[in-house]
């Protein structure tokens, strides 16, 4: 096999500020190890696949915790190879590395500072794949991070690891897997899947469903579901690896969650672990599709804390509905579900897509993969869940109405983020025009309809 890694010589593990191990450390490794069946001298094998801000910061967080146990563990992440790091990106680079005194020492003691000075003066081209070796994810610049062991050939990064991590966007995750696949077909031992991903496909024929990344990791590789989770909670990348308190929640089966969930475990980032698969990816979907508007909410009233509220109400409210129609008994939008709705729709990489499509500092003609900021997946999900829900077989009976109407004709703000973002028909500011709408529901009466499971639709994620 030809591919490319490049071994990470760690630097003392206060290189990226203060690391604290504790006793129990290493029991949570061993305990894991002794759970997949590891013997002595056969390491864990962990592989975070894709290197945005969150899969990158995820590969981090293992690293510190447990990359100094090299004879038990081997933790690395996959990246493609060739992407180009631009001259305008490599200037900043350079001034975060000078102003972290530890970084800059770390650097030099790796020899590896001459070339970001090389970059920073035009004479050299640096890639993403060789910046993440020493720390620097590109769509998250302005933290460092530890250094991290990239491989740039997919099938020597997943063809022999026992928990792969998916860090990549919804939209690229069925391709990358299918490939994966073929790397599988002679595996022996089934490996444990943990995906990052929020998002949602489509697919219409033939019957409307929603397809998760989960759904789309099982069927591209023949793992079963049982030994696919989902890993989701109020994570802002940046701010969970400068140790900034957190939580999240694992889903999935309880084989393989609860003894994960205490793997994942630091003390600012509590993990807690539920079966509700579906509610929690699903709404990990929908929260993308509803920062958008939060965004352009924000920017066009001049971050009016009474208008975000307004909206706030009106989006859960429809997620809601929307959740009820996928699962008779979704679970409840509260604690780290509603924490991480909240934090997405105030500072994740969706809101500020919609901010500054508002301000008009971008455009929807420059698509949605954005330089620094990586792919916003708001827009496709709008455009997922917009598409399965105006399907007139699933149609519901209008409350006051008396006839039956598809599921979207209860749900403004998606027909109009549809209609901004999709279509192009409507400018930014006509989400306050819909927000704005005398005969809109009181969010509570959406929410009633949605707990009442008349709407309840099992067809939808492929149940009889």
């Amino acid at each position: 096999m030809v591919g490319s890694v490049e071994g990470t010589h760690r630097s003392p593990p206060h290189s990226n500020g203060p690391v604290h191990y504790s006793n129990g450390v290493e029991e949570k490794l061993d305990e894991l190890r002794r759970l997949l069946g590891k013997s002595e001298g056969d390491l864990l094998k962990i592989v975070g696949i894709g290197a945005g801000a969150w899969g990158s910061a995820f590969a981090a967080l293992l690293q510190d915790a447990y990359g100094h146990f090299r004879d038990k563990v081997q933790i690395r992440i996959w990246r493609r190879p060739g992407r180009s790091v631009d001259r305008f990106t490599a200037e900043h680079l350079f001034e975060v590395i000078n102003s972290r005194e530890d970084v800059l020492r770390r650097l030099i003691q790796r020899c590896a500072y001459l070339k970001y000075v090389e970059a920073r003066l035009g004479d050299r081209t640096l890639f993403a794949d060789e910046i993440l070796r020493d720390g620097f994810c590109l769509n998250m610049i302005d933290t460092p991070l530890c250094p991290l062991k990239v491989v740039t050939n997919l099938q020597e990064a997943v063809w022999d690891a026992d928990i792969v991590v998916n860090g990549l966007p919804s939209t690229e995750t069925r391709e990358v897997f299918e490939e994966i696949s073929r790397y599988w077909k002679e595996r022996i031992r089934v490996p444990i899947i943990i995906s990052l991903a929020k998002g949602i496909e489509a697919a219409l024929d033939p019957v409307p469903r929603i397809i998760t990344p989960t759904q789309m990791i099982s069927h591209a590789t023949g793992v079963p579901i049982e030994n696919i989770l989902y890993l989701g909670g109020p994570n802002i990348a940046s701010e969970i690896y400068n140790k900034e308190y957190a939580n999240a929640r694992i889903c999935g089966p309880d084989k393989w969650r609860k003894p994960l969930a205490k793997f994942l475990r630091q003390p600012h980032f509590i993990v807690w672990d539920n079966s509700d698969l579906v509610t929690h990816e699903v709404m990990g979907g929908l929260k993308n599709v509803y920062a958008i508007g939060a965004g352009m909410v924000a920017a066009l009233t001049n971050e009016s804390a009474t208008s975000k509220s307004v909206y706030f109400a009106h989006c859960t409210s429809e997620m809601i509905f929307i959740t009820h129609l996928l699962a008779e008994e979704p679970e409840k939008l509260a604690g780290p579900l509603l924490a991480d709705t909240y934090v997405t729709l105030l500072k994740g990489r969706n809101a500020w897509y919609g901010q500054m499509l508002a301000k008009g500092e971008l455009s929807l003609d420059m698509g949605d993969s954005i330089k620094g900021k990586g792919t916003i997946q708001g827009v496709s999900a709008v455009d997922a869940f917009y598409e399965l829900l105006s399907e007139s077989s699933l149609s519901v009976l209008h409350p006051e109405e008396n006839k039956p109407v598809a599921p979207v004709e209860l749900c403004p703000i998606l027909k109009t983020l549809y209609k901004i973002l999709i279509k192009r028909e409507l400018p930014t500011k006509a989400i306050l025009q819909a927000l704005r709408d005398e005969t809109m529901y009181d969010p509570r009466e959406r929410i009633e309809m949605g707990q009442s499971h008349a709407f309840y639709r099992p067809s939808l994620l492929g149940q009889p």
